[in-house]
């Protein structure tokens, strides 16, 4: 599956790792810039996801700001994954960060700027 880049979005589902049944499920932006993947902090309650550390994230214009997060599973694509979700402020645009794509083998092709399957994850 290749999907173009630019403004490229994509239906994911967040939820708690224990097996919770409450899920927050919306249309995340890509955003390769960002490691980690973000949602609004009330979504992510709701989720029944927990606050488990804070961390400082440089934002696009420079500053610097401390977040909660959490470890949440993710599911986008027909797979699924488990990662550092950031709480964001309520009303936020939700997006899905580099790692998350990363661990299950969806790589950006910077030459034709796409999203790619790869075959198979490196070990070397």
């Amino acid at each position: 599956m290749i999907v173009k880049m630019g403004l490229t979005k994509v239906t994911t589902k967040i939820s708690g790792t224990e097996g919770n049944k409450e899920f927050y499920e919306d249309i995340f932006l890509v955003d390769t810039r960002a490691t980690d993947s973000l949602a609004p902090s009330d979504e992510l309650e709701k989720a029944g996801i927990s606050k488990i550390g804070k961390m400082s994230y440089s934002l696009a214009d420079g500053a610097i700001k401390e977040y909660y997060y959490g470890i949440a599973k993710i599911e986008f694509m027909g797979e699924i994954t488990a990662g550092r979700i950031i709480f964001a402020t309520p009303g936020t645009e939700p997006i899905l960060g580099v790692t998350a794509l990363e661990s299950v083998r969806i790589m950006v092709d910077p030459a034709n700027k796409t999203l790619k399957r790869l075959p198979a994850i490196p070990l070397k």
